[in-house]
């Protein structure tokens, strides 16, 4: 954003979009929301403290651990997930394989 804040565009249905801080949607959001709201949020822990302040490769890693164990309790995830990260320097795309048996 304009302040240098990362940003996630989640859409709906109707393809209406909202910035969030961060997101999730899809057949894995059960699974994976609630894991941001605690790692990210800091919500729902014994020791709350406050928002994460996660570095861009520590919220990519969080990102790639919730996928791998998604994929694994949903069959609807899919075998692999491509990550785009968006920065001033441009943009890299990530492939990350999700099962490999």
């Amino acid at each position: 954003d304009e302040d240098g804040n990362g940003v996630v565009y989640s859409y709906d249905a109707v393809g209406c979009t909202e910035p969030l801080s961060y997101g999730c949607t899809g057949s894995a959001n059960p699974l994976i929301q609630p894991l941001l709201d605690n790692q990210v949020l800091r919500e729902h822990q014994s020791k709350a403290g406050g928002v994460a302040s996660l570095s861009a490769e520590e919220a990519l890693d969080l990102i790639k651990d919730a996928f791998c164990s998604a994929c694994e309790r949903d069959i609807y995830t899919g075998d692999a997930v491509e990550i785009y990260i968006i920065t001033k320097e441009g943009v890299r795309k990530e492939m990350l394989p999700l099962r490999r048996d």
